[in-house]
């Protein structure tokens, strides 16, 4: 008994079981493709499977932030696409450092998730309408920037060899064998783990989205809480938007359509309720792993994309179905003793 205590413990973390759960599916989908196209085994494509997925990490931790307070934010991919044009816009300028660049480029993302946080928070806009309002917001940003089109290659402003430098540093680059691009990643997926579990600000955020009520009564501040989530959802979102303008050396205004859903996608997954108040971040590494090792898989068969989206549209149906299920029984035993 005492040897199985431990394993107890950690099954009863809150959010482990469906964490785990999401862990063992990645699994069975990878070994799957891995039977039908001996490929996905290869170091080479194990490598691109983690740089990729390192997109679907990111918006899904921002995501997941703001689906802990019990809201959504359905700006992230327009706030991509933001920080792609914006950042490209300012180095394609003679004489703009990349530093300066990217600290303008945060600046701005910051500003649309504190916007979004006070329009929910203090004015007490719906999340999906105040989200919504600011995803057309900050992509006509981008077309506005853009002028209706892509920006030039960052080289003619910082010069072949500052892109080259920045390009490598964000995603072509490799430190230990491993893309930069997974390491970034992973470090803020580190950082964003300790605020979450292991801060006042992230039990606050758990408080926020299990009741707010009761929340405002144990003196959290609640407008504050909700802002901080989604500050941190458009960091992550801007660092996606500076990955890609890494990647193709220039800005795309359409660089990010969809990727809220995929951040959806990656939390819900790994375990993050749609409700508010459940889940850790380990369950949103394994959701990301999965879907990026899914999207991988029915691409090298040979699938086409309309089955890869509608393969994710149900999945993710069928998760929040569950996750349904599931708060509908436990309250049920809860209340089961009451009414007997």
């Amino acid at each position: 008994m005492e040897s199985k205590f431990p394993l107890k413990r950690f099954l009863g973390i809150q959010g482990m079981k469906p964490a785990l759960a999401a862990f063992a599916v990645l699994i069975v989908i990878y070994t799957t493709f891995g039977i039908i196209d001996q490929t996905v085994f290869s170091s080479v494509n194990i490598m691109n499977l983690l740089r990729s997925m390192s997109i679907f990490l990111l918006v899904g931790i921002g995501q997941s932030f703001v689906l802990i307070t019990g809201n959504i934010d359905l700006s992230i991919g327009s706030i991509v696409g933001m920080s792609a044009i914006i950042s490209s816009e300012l180095m394609y300028r003679p004489g703009m450092s990349p530093l300066y660049a990217f600290l303008i480029t945060i600046v701005c993302c910051l500003f649309i998730g504190l916007i979004n946080g006070t329009l929910v928070g203090r004015v007490k806009f719906p999340p999906h309408i105040a989200t919504l309002c600011m995803m057309f917001i900050a992509r006509g940003v981008a077309y506005l920037l853009s002028r209706g089109y892509g920006n030039p290659h960052i080289s003619w402003g910082i010069g072949k060899e500052a892109a080259e430098r920045l390009q490598n540093f964000f995603y072509y680059g490799k430190t230990w064998g491993i893309h930069n691009t997974f390491l970034i990643a992973i470090a803020i997926f580190a950082v964003s783990f300790f605020l979450l579990s292991g801060t006042k600000t992230g039990r606050h955020m758990y408080a926020v989205g299990s009741n707010i009520d009761a929340a405002k009564l144990s003196g959290v501040n609640v407008q504050a809480t909700i802002t901080k989530a989604y500050l941190v959802s458009s960091f992550c979102a801007c660092v996606v938007g500076l990955i890609l303008c890494a990647q193709s050396g220039m800005g795309n205004m359409e660089a990010g359509v969809m990727y809220e859903m995929y951040g959806v996608a990656a939390a819900v997954t790994g375990g993050i309720s749609t409700f508010g108040g459940t889940g850790i971040l380990l369950g949103t590494l394994a959701g990301s792993a999965v879907w990026q090792t899914l999207q991988n898989g029915l691409s090298m068969v040979g699938a086409q994309v309309g089955i890869q989206r509608i393969v994710i549209g149900v999945a993710v149906m069928i998760v929040v179905l569950l996750d349904i299920v599931l708060r509908r029984g436990k309250r049920a035993k809860i209340d089961k003793p009451q009414t007997e």
